[in-house]
């Protein structure tokens, strides 16, 4: 049965949260914010936090500062259809693979909080160097649904039959498969 085996010890990973915006501050960033309240709830470091405009060198310089050096990178925003909107174009090229599935599950949980306007998001997951990354939109409401419904138990080494956590480099001997 798939869920959390509260039996396992749980390893922390080091989560870095960027936010894509031409508008948003450090006052005004309820994404960004929200993101990391939530993986610093569930036991997390929040190993940094940056906002970044609209901008493909901008968001690949970002990007490219944290992988490597942090586990996970969870971006919000840019991933719509607006012109300004270039985190998928400036993301997809570093990663040496993606996570395909992501993005099916987020636009499921997405399904069920906003109907069929999921559509208009272009939010997926992928793997740079050994740096997950996964980049959802802008709204509090589809980062809220992007964490609890699928990144809270995907990147918590206790849940089974398998999780994220155990494909990081520090955790590969420590988090069974």
């Amino acid at each position: 049965m798939a869920g959390i085996d509260d039996s396992l010890p749980f390893y922390p990973l080091n989560i870095a949260v960027l936010t894509v915006s031409d508008t948003r501050t450090e006052a005004s960033d309820k994404s960004g914010a929200l993101l990391a309240e939530r993986l610093t709830a569930a036991g997390h470091m929040l190993a940094g936090k940056a906002i970044v405009p609209d901008d493909v060198e901008a968001i690949r310089a970002q990007v490219r500062a944290w992988a490597g050096q942090v586990d996970v990178i969870i971006s919000t925003g840019g991933t719509g259809f607006a012109p300004r909107d270039v985190t998928p174009e400036a993301i997809r090229p570093l990663c040496r693979r993606e996570m395909e599935g992501f993005a099916v599950l987020f636009h499921q949980a997405s399904r069920g909080t906003v109907g069929l306007s999921t559509l208009q998001s272009r939010a997926f997951g992928g793997q740079i160097g050994d740096t997950f990354i996964f980049c959802l939109p802008g709204s509090t409401g589809a980062c809220r649904d992007g964490w609890d419904l699928v990144l809270r138990d995907e990147l918590d080494s206790r849940y089974r039959p398998c999780s994220l956590a155990g494909l990081v480099p520090r955790l590969r001997e420590l988090v069974p498969s």
